[in-house]
């Protein structure tokens, strides 16, 4: 990937958005898809249902270290590796592929048109993935997976494969700031429940072991991905997507 390009775009919930620099430049979106799909996770299955297999408390640990809770087993937050993959196993039905298509829906209604998924990102990454493949046989043994090891992986891999642009982040972005409608295509994404829980999230665990001082030095909930992409919001007012 050629590290030079630098973009920034914000979505405001009248659906205008103002961009500057490589703002359209693709890269695939990474660990920032994790927010967007707790959030439909949220939405379908309730806040208590998901809180039974993921907790909601930051770990101060680095993203794929293995945080398990002592004795249950459960992933620390939706936002890191452990889990993200147990949220996105809990998220549709069928096997991978099935299951992969819905996970897509999600992020096009976030984001407001279809995206694509870099297949040679996506098959990179089902090739160095084992480390997420521990952790993933550690969540089905202790009854946190809502599908077979290799289907969660999968699913997961591909999630993170799909590529946006600093544009697509700030539409997707904006729909959490406002509640859950997308505010380009008006159609609603989540429902309110969903998208508040969401931010709170994002707020407490979307950096990682650096939550607490993003949050004092920037001041957003924001959801980061190695790909060089960040989703911030500011609720009630507008999205916030960066890439570099």
């Amino acid at each position: 990937v050629d590290p030079t390009p630098i973009g920034i775009a914000a979505a405001g919930l009248g659906g205008l958005v103002e961009e500057a620099g490589d703002s359209r430049v693709p890269f695939t979106i990474q660990s920032v898809s994790k927010a967007f799909i707790v959030a439909a996770a949220f939405d379908r299955l309730g806040l208590d249902a998901v809180a039974e297999h993921v907790g909601m408390e930051p770990s101060g640990e680095a993203f794929d270290a293995i945080s398990l809770e002592g004795g249950r087993g459960r992933p620390k937050n939706p936002l890191i590796n452990a889990g993200a993959i147990a949220t996105t196993s809990l998220v549709g039905s069928g096997d991978a592929v099935e299951r992969s298509a819905d996970v897509l829906s999600i992020l096009n209604a976030f984001a407001g048109r279809d995206l694509a998924v870099d297949v040679a990102v996506r098959d990179s990454e089902l090739d160095t993935s084992d480390r997420n493949i521990a952790l993933a046989h550690l969540l089905h043994a202790a009854g946190h997976l809502g599908s077979t090891v290799d289907t969660a992986i999968a699913v997961y891999v591909e999630q993170c494969s799909v590529l946006v642009t600093a544009v697509d982040l700030a539409v997707m972005s904006a729909t959490l700031a406002g509640g859950g409608v997308n505010p380009v295509t008006g159609r609603r994404v989540v429902g309110e429940d969903a998208a508040r829980w969401t931010i709170a999230i994002m707020a407490s665990c979307g950096m990682y072991d650096a939550s607490g001082e993003w949050l004092v030095r920037v001041g957003l909930p924001a959801k980061s991905g190695v790909g060089g992409g960040i989703a911030a919001v500011d609720p009630g007012w507008f999205g916030v997507g960066v890439f570099s």
